[in-house]
């Protein structure tokens, strides 16, 4: 047994050991290991810590995003209503304008009608007085044709105007 190498590298060994336990080797192993166990426990916790910051903040740039599109829409509606009211005063205003146009041109129309009555009366009124100023003038002579001439004359002229 003592003649076999595995009997002497487990001799050296078990020495190995029996070294290192006497030294503390142990403790330092171990202290290492509770070191890096409690150094990855506080990379989990700061790996939560900023998960759970992130969700929060996910959450609030979700809540500002519905809020900036409820706002968008709002004011989408809102020039909406804003432009049809702006189009209604612009068709009530063009429709009143129309009015007060044709109003306009019907006064001027009636006017014009007028005139063209007064023109038409004047014109009749002087062709008579000078068709009858003809025909007394040719019938009547003298002093009585003259006075009879002017007197018809003027109540033809004070008649037709």
């Amino acid at each position: 047994m003592f003649s076999e190498p595995e009997t002497w590298v487990a001799i050296a060994f078990v020495i190995l050991m029996g070294v290192f336990a006497y030294v503390g080797v142990h403790r330092t192993v171990l202290k290492a290991l509770d070191n890096r166990s409690e150094r990855i426990k506080a990379e989990l916790d700061e790996a939560r810590r900023l998960k759970d910051e992130a969700a929060k903040l996910l959450t609030e740039y979700k809540a500002r995003r519905a809020t900036a599109e409820h706002e968008a829409n709002d004011i989408i509606a809102n020039a909406k209503a804003e432009a049809e009211r702006i189009a209604a005063e612009a068709k009530v205003k063009m429709e009143d304008f129309v009015a007060r146009r044709t109003k306009t041109a019907e006064s001027k129309i009636a006017l014009a009608e007028a005139q063209a009555v007064a023109d038409v009366r004047a014109a009749a009124a002087d062709a008579a007085v000078q068709a009858a100023s003809n025909i007394l003038s040719k019938s009547v002579k003298g002093d009585l044709a003259n006075d009879l001439l002017t007197k018809g004359i003027a109540e033809v002229r004070q008649k037709l105007n």
